[in-house]
């Protein structure tokens, strides 16, 4: 850990392309910002708050016991540890609450949709794991968007977001996510279950 973390926050970071019909007939270079679990770790263990999202790629991976020691060990840091759920995340409604439930995740930490976006644009980093059309800003922003009007979570709004994703593909309104592309996001490639994983044990050298 021979970073500091202005150095993490505001150096280059490599980076994924990936294009987008913006106009009929053209195509609009895009450009996602990834960094490893080195970076991630002291972008979480560093923060004051952190907002974590579940979803489908974390019920696949079965990820629910590796962000539980995710969440104890930022906390052992000092870190204020809270839970957003969508309530269409996952396969059914409640889904993630019974997932997260297993790895006995503490109840009051779980927030719903209504009650956790007033929250973001106070949280230092929001960190997504597995989920996709319910944390895209374009059903806020883009009235063209097949998604518009759809209730999401703001966590576009948040200082700094981190994003767990084995790659770029779509979500299931097959729509990109305008979020991957954001300033402030950070891209983690990878199964969900690894990648948390590989932050716990970074975090620990914290």
């Amino acid at each position: 850990m021979n970073r500091s973390i202005t150095n993490v926050l505001f150096s280059a970071f490599s980076k994924a392309k990936a294009k987008s019909g913006a106009t009929a007939g053209a195509m609009e270079e895009r450009v996602a910002k990834s960094i490893d679990a080195e970076e991630g770790a002291m972008m979480l263990g560093y923060a004051r708050s952190v907002v974590i999202v579940p979803g489908y790629g974390m019920a696949v991976a079965q990820a629910q016991h590796a962000v539980r020691e995710l969440a104890d060990q930022l906390e052992r840091l000092g870190v204020d540890v809270k839970y957003a759920i969508h309530p269409v995340a996952g396969r059914m409604p409640g889904h993630m609450n019974v997932l997260l439930a297993e790895a006995n995740v503490p109840y009051p930490q779980l927030y719903d949709m209504d009650d956790i976006n007033p929250e973001f644009d106070r949280t230092d980093v929001a960190l997504v794991i597995g989920a996709n059309d319910v944390v895209n800003p374009a059903a806020r922003t883009s009235t063209d968007s097949p998604i518009y009007g759809m209730p999401i979570l703001e966590v576009d709004r948040a200082q700094h977001t981190i994003v767990i994703k084995r790659g770029m593909s779509k979500g299931f309104a097959g729509v990109e996510n305008d979020l991957f592309f954001h300033d402030k996001t950070m891209m983690m490639f990878g199964s969900a279950r690894d990648v948390v994983a590989q932050l716990v044990s970074e975090v620990k050298q914290l």
